[in-house]
């Protein structure tokens, strides 16, 4: 029950993370508003959700991290409080303004995840730094195609919108795949040359991790791509929800596979 906590603050962390700074590289020009925050509102409701896990389960975080609950569990308030400063600058259009705090929100939701990760205490040399990795490019690729499917949805409501932002995330979200898919094979294959992993069941849930989660995920993104160019955006809003969840059951898998190993698989 402990690690599950644990993994769930950890991945909406990271998914808060990487949602802020998916939105953030969006040229705003030709986004509306509410796009921005909609997504915001979804993102404040996230980092309440984990404050009070993290709070109502302070022993169990207290024996797993290094600091503590107190950390993560700050972090979450800030998160919370800066997404709502940041829809009332997106309702204002305060577009400038906007861009910064979801900046913001973004390292704050890196910093979150960090200081959520009991490896930091447990693991050092390449395997530190690897893990690191692991985690931001874990939360790119949530955020990048959450984002992405979220903003396939708004052309229903704005059909006019310039296609180019929806574009640049699915660029974003297969760059995104391909780096996941190179570092946790370089972890994959660190892990073999040190222990290598016996259990045939492991062996079947790392199979599944990489079939659902970059496999299937980047199938989805080039699909995605190649239907934006008919131009149908209701298609690929659909390719893009399927991509969603395979990107979460990959990315979830991660977690718990990579909690029990040195190194991210």
């Amino acid at each position: 029950m402990v690690i599950l906590w644990q993994i769930l603050a950890q991945f909406i962390f990271r998914l808060t993370f990487g949602m802020a700074a998916a939105m953030a590289g969006l040229p705003a020009p030709l986004v509306a508003s509410g796009y921005y925050r909609v997504q915001l509102w979804v993102l404040m409701g996230l980092s309440t959700v984990v404050s009070l896990a993290v709070y109502s389960n302070a022993e169990a975080f207290d024996r797993g991290l290094v600091g503590g609950w107190q950390m993560p569990f700050a972090l979450g308030v800030a998160g919370t409080v800066l997404c709502y400063a940041g829809s009332v600058a997106w309702l204002y259009e305060r577009r400038r303004a906007g861009i910064v705090l979801l900046g913001i929100i973004s390292a704050v939701g890196l910093a979150a995840a960090i200081v959520d990760s009991s490896w930091l205490r447990e693991v050092a040399g390449l395997a530190w730094w690897l893990r690191l990795a692991d985690l931001a490019s874990s939360g790119l690729l949530l955020g990048i195609t959450l984002a992405a499917m979220l903003l396939g949805h708004w052309y229903l409501n704005t059909p006019t919108m310039q296609l180019a932002p929806l574009k640049r995330l699915v660029v974003a979200m297969l760059i995104a795949v391909a780096v996941r898919a190179g570092l946790c094979g370089l972890g994959l294959m660190l892990q073999c040359l040190s222990d290598v992993p016996a259990d045939t069941s492991l062996w079947i849930f790392i199979a599944f991790r990489w079939l659902s989660g970059l496999l299937g995920a980047g199938l989805m993104g080039v699909l995605a791509w190649y239907t934006l160019q008919v131009p149908n955006t209701q298609s690929a809003t659909g390719i893009l929800y399927a991509g969603v969840i395979l990107t979460f059951i990959g990315e979830l898998m991660s977690q718990l596979l990579s909690a029990s190993l040195r190194f991210p698989v």
